[in-house]
């Protein structure tokens, strides 16, 4: 079953078990799916919706950032259910073994000379890692790799 067929059913039996939670988390996704195709005019599948859920739960990180600042433990809590929710519509995440050798193969690729081949490494990568991986952190290992040469 592809993963917006998957949302739009386990958005009926969220309403059915009355998990407000879950509803409300998946339905912001949808909406957020239906902004995308309206304003961008990008098609509804299931590589949207991974793009979706990605920035959503990137959002959700940097709010929890913003409730420990605050001692929001109950925000915290909430925020942390929905990353669950919504972590299991990605793909498989890959280990740091895993995005240290594909680093590594578009190191090999790219032959980068300096900080300044940082657009360049991040081009050939995001393609290879897209909803696999959290891009910060491997923009982060990127940046060390690029420290160390």
């Amino acid at each position: 079953m592809d993963l917006v067929k998957q949302l739009e059913q386990e958005i009926m039996e969220a309403m059915k078990a009355k998990d407000s939670l879950r509803l409300a988390t998946l339905r912001g996704v949808k909406g957020a799916m239906k902004m995308q195709n309206i304003d961008f005019k990008k098609e509804i599948n299931d590589e949207l919706l991974i793009d979706v859920i990605s920035k959503e739960i990137k959002t959700r990180k940097e709010s929890i950032e913003e409730f420990e600042k605050g001692s929001r433990q109950d925000l915290i809590a909430k925020t942390e259910q929905e990353i669950e929710i919504l972590k299991k519509y990605l793909p498989k995440q890959l280990s740091e073994d895993e995005l240290n050798l594909l680093i590594e193969g578009v190191f090999q690729e790219v032959a980068p000379t300096g900080i300044k081949d940082m657009g360049k490494i991040m081009g050939k990568i995001t393609p290879l890692v897209k909803g696999k991986a959290d891009m910060g952190i491997v923009s982060n290992m990127i940046r060390e790799k690029l420290n160390e040469n």
